[in-house]
């Protein structure tokens, strides 16, 4: 380290004066100056090197000089086309910038040697801003290669083009070759107008970084052996069944492809999906043995395939986003069962008795926070996430539940969904308000109080503007539509089909695009569907279920890919307790919101109504991810959330059979589904 700081920094000291003396007379200079000290024999090895210095710098500028000349001659030979001129130049600088960015390498690599021996090696800080800086010299310097690689592998193209046009000059094309010429060209013209060049288009954005990613080939990671390796490389390479893995250890897939006139497809997705619906099968057929409800199955198949289990699901973000379908279309199903007349009836019941519950709940969670000692927005998100309930859960145990007899009476599935329907409008405000939650743990409480309350009254008016809508759609749009649909759908079921599966994502889109719940939009669709008499509900429903029950199934699956059951066996004397504390605690508040706001006629339904809400919605994974991410929860925290809403939502059925079997007349009462 002494010989280095007392001999060879005077390079480093002089190379940043680069603008003043050239590098080659900086390496001449360390020659000297090592003469001049009279190495001894230990010193040989830097006095070799920095003559090696000198002879290769002022090789780089000789050749550099016989590029630039080549360069001017090529630019004044006549005999070539403009076309021909291009490219020959385009490679020459091509070359030009390898030695330039070679020659950068060198000195960079002695500055970042320079800052290692400056430093403090019991310094951790000072040792991880180091070596990310080397990390950010590595990433740029890569990406510098990969375009000079990218621009050979286009020059080595053209040069084989131009190999192929100097051949056919020669002989006469025959019919075919000429026709198949004419493709070739009219090939690659449609190539260049697809491509779209995201790489070049987005590395300069801000926001994106660039890191090191593993690419696995299909054959390595099951571990076969190739044939053919080269020849499977191009096959990997021109179809892009390949999964990259970054150092957090995320897999990625590929989404959209370079060459887009080659159909693709994604295997893994395929294998999870036929996993799943296999093994669904026998695990819910089991537990209708048994007496379960089917869900329960599908929750099993899912810890079963998912990371807990055999770990054989490649494609999990995949599986999910196709369980939301199932979501959307359980909802909208929902809707079709819950008139306009009926939302009606209990729209004032449903926004006093969510927003009460909610309030409540946020309450309770303050009032720990203080007493554990927890900051007020991890116990605030903590709250709200657990005052959710699950809509689907709910809507699958309905199943068509009981309806109101009598024009007064309020029937408790009435209750019971619009109050979950007014839990998903809050599901997404508070989607909406978790940014600010962020700014205000970090400090900027005023700026975040009052940004809440202005994205609330945001809400609002966006929850008026989609009501106007579903009025004027009621009024103008959906008698008209479905007319028109049943008649072009008589001996063509598929177009009804298509045309519910529209109409739920336009429903879907306009309150996505308003910034309210997405599955509120489907709910909405159903209800608008439902105004138009018993024949048209029933027609929608028996297009309509099959495709919900087998999404629903991929669902419930997706929710057991979250469910770890080492951690709950670990924990399971604080989990019950947690999971019981509140199960009992979200029952008894329920029950006192709803005796307060509910007709004296109708308080006989607040049990069944606090049963079907005394459970944690599935959306608190997806909340409760964005949350750590963001880190506005710990690791732990989100843990104990997972294991709670897996085990709530484990016993509600058990509460729900025993609620309405004491509440519930035998004639009315549905079984578990």
């Amino acid at each position: 380290r002494g010989l280095l700081k007392s001999h060879f920094f005077p390079i480093l000291i002089l190379a940043g004066a680069s603008a003043v003396v050239h590098k080659d007379q900086v390496a001449q200079h360390a020659v000297k100056l090592y003469r001049s000290k009279r190495a001894a024999h230990g010193q040989s090895w830097v006095a070799g090197n920095c003559k090696r210095l000198v002879g290769l710098l002022r090789q780089k500028n000789v050749v550099f000089k016989k590029l630039e000349a080549a360069a001017d001659a090529v630019g004044k030979d006549r005999s070539l086309s403009e076309t021909e001129k291009h490219f020959q130049v385009h490679t020459l600088e091509v070359l030009q910038k390898e030695l330039n960015e070679s020659e950068h390498l060198v000195f960079q690599a002695l500055h970042s040697l320079q800052r290692a021996l400056q430093g403090d090696y019991k310094d951790v800080v000072n040792m991880k801003e180091s070596s990310r800086q080397r990390l950010e010299a590595l990433r740029e310097a890569a990406i510098k290669e990969e375009q000079e690689y990218v621009e050979l592998v286009a020059a080595e193209k053209h040069q084989q083009e131009a190999v192929k046009s100097a051949l056919a000059q020669n002989k006469t094309l025959s019919i075919l070759d000429e026709i198949l010429e004419d493709v070739r060209k009219a090939a690659d013209r449609l190539e260049e107008e697809i491509e779209e060049h995201a790489f070049d288009n987005n590395k300069q954005m801000k926001g994106v970084n660039v890191e090191a990613v593993l690419r696995v080939e299909d054959d390595e990671e099951n571990g076969s052996k190739r044939k053919n390796k080269s020849r499977q490389k191009e096959v990997e390479d021109d179809l892009g069944l390949s999964m990259l893995i970054d150092s957090q250890n995320n897999q990625y897939v590929l989404t959209k492809p370079r060459d887009s006139t080659m159909p693709r497809a994604d295997h893994h997705f395929i294998k999870d999906l036929v996993s799943v619906v296999m093994l669904s099968l026998p695990c819910g057929w089991i537990c209708t043995l048994a007496g379960l409800p089917p869900m329960f199955g599908y929750i099993i198949c899912g810890v079963l395939l998912g990371p807990s289990g055999l770990n054989s699901i490649k494609s999990m973000v995949q599986v999910e986003t196709l369980g939301e379908l199932g979501v959307f279309f359980t909802l909208f199903v929902v809707g079709l069962e819950f008139s306009p007349e009926r939302l009606r009836k209990v729209w004032k019941i449903s926004v006093q008795g969510s927003c009460s519950l909610s309030l409540l709940m946020v309450g309770a969670g303050l009032l720990w926070g203080q007493v554990l000692h927890i900051r007020p927005t991890q116990t605030v998100f903590i709250s709200t996430c657990l005052s959710l309930s699950s809509t689907p859960l709910v809507s699958r145990f309905l199943a068509g539940g009981s309806r109101g007899d009598k024009e007064a009476e309020l029937d408790y599935s009435s209750v019971l969904l619009g109050m979950l329907v007014m839990q998903d409008v809050q599901l997404g405000l508070f989607i909406a308000v978790m940014p600010t939650l962020i700014q205000a743990q970090s400090g900027d409480f005023l700026y975040g109080s009052l940004h809440v309350l202005y994205l609330l009254a945001q809400v609002l008016v966006s929850l008026a503007a989609v009501l106007l809508l579903c009025l004027l759609f009621r009024s103008f749009l959906i008698g008209p539509f479905y007319k028109k649909l049943h008649t072009e759908s008589k001996g063509n079921r598929e177009i009804l089909v298509l045309g519910m599966a529209a109409f739920v994502f336009f429903m879907l889109t306009v309150t996505e695009v308003l910034d309210v719940s997405m599955e509120l939009g489907c709910f909405l669709a159903g209800a608008l569907l439902s105004s138009q008499g018993h024949m048209v509900t029933a027609e929608v429903m028996g297009c309509i279920e099959p495709i919900r029950d087998f999404l629903a199934i991929i669902f419930f699956a997706s929710i057991g890919f979250h469910v770890f059951p080492t951690f709950v066996l670990y924990e399971l004397t604080i989990l019950l307790a947690l999971t019981l504390t509140l199960v009992i605690m979200k029952f008894m508040m329920a029950v006192l919101v709803l005796s307060a706001i509910l007709p004296p006629g109708s308080r006989h339904i607040q049990w069944i109504v606090s049963a079907g809400l005394a459970q944690v919605s599935e959306f608190s994974f997806v909340l409760g991810s964005r949350a750590r991410r963001a880190g506005i929860i710990s690791r732990e925290v989100y843990l104990l959330v997972l294991s709670v809403t897996t085990l709530s939502l484990l016993l509600a059925p058990l509460l729900w059979k025993v609620t309405t079997h004491r509440w519930v007349p035998r004639t009315e009462r549905r079984p578990v589904t």
